[in-house]
């Protein structure tokens, strides 16, 4: 996502506290965000949005939905968590989502290029190894039937690649994916050629 922000930043989101914007595409937008609980608890998340001029689209509600109910499937230690999707009414369609601490692969990759160094082979060897846990267990993802999802991500780019401080390494951004749930447009291509899956290549 753009670092270009769009529109000034909301105080509030419905039940969430805005902190910052994390980023914004050509759909939606993200906020870091505090949804408080009882006695003084909180906790930090992540919020995503369509953006506002395009909240009356049906097209894009279509795609946000559809994005939810793949995404809130998901749980798995190498999968960015979503906890929840609500239609807030005015206040538009909310994803929250786990927030990872610690900056995507793309930006390590341009710092290690800034300071004319290479990522370690071990490092990059175990951040693939992550991902590709993340990935099989979404491709072999099945519906409450048995029935598999068959889901492809379809943009596995390195800012779509998330490193928590911790070590952690997670895929983050259904939004694109392909599954079984949903029917596909015909002759549509979506994600980035340089990171396009074997799938997709086929067709």
């Amino acid at each position: 996502m753009s670092d270009e922000p769009p529109h000034p930043v909301p105080e509030r989101l419905a039940d969430f506290e805005v902190i910052r914007r994390l980023g914004a595409g050509g759909m939606a937008e993200v906020f870091l965000a505090k949804r408080r609980g009882a006695e003084g608890t909180y906790k930090l998340l992540v919020v995503k949005r369509i953006l506002p001029q395009f909240g009356s689209s049906r097209r894009f509600r279509s795609m946000f939905a559809e994005e939810a109910q793949l995404a809130t499937r998901l749980n798995h230690p190498n999968i960015v968590q979503v906890y929840d999707f609500q239609d807030y009414g005015d206040e538009g369609q909310l994803l929250s989502m786990e927030y990872v601490e610690g900056p995507d692969l793309r930006k390590v990759m341009r710092a290690a290029r800034s300071n004319q160094k290479k990522i370690p082979p071990y490092v990059a060897a175990y951040v693939v190894a992550e991902i590709a846990k993340g990935l099989h267990y979404a491709h072999e993802r099945r519906d409450e039937g048995g029935a598999p999802l068959e889901i492809v991500h379809r943009d596995v780019s390195p800012q779509n690649v998330l490193l928590s401080f911790e070590g952690a390494v997670k895929v983050a951004d259904f939004g694109i994916a392909s599954a079984n749930l949903f029917r596909e447009e015909p002759g549509v291509l979506k994600g980035k050629t340089a990171y396009m899956s074997p799938e997709q290549a086929r067709g």
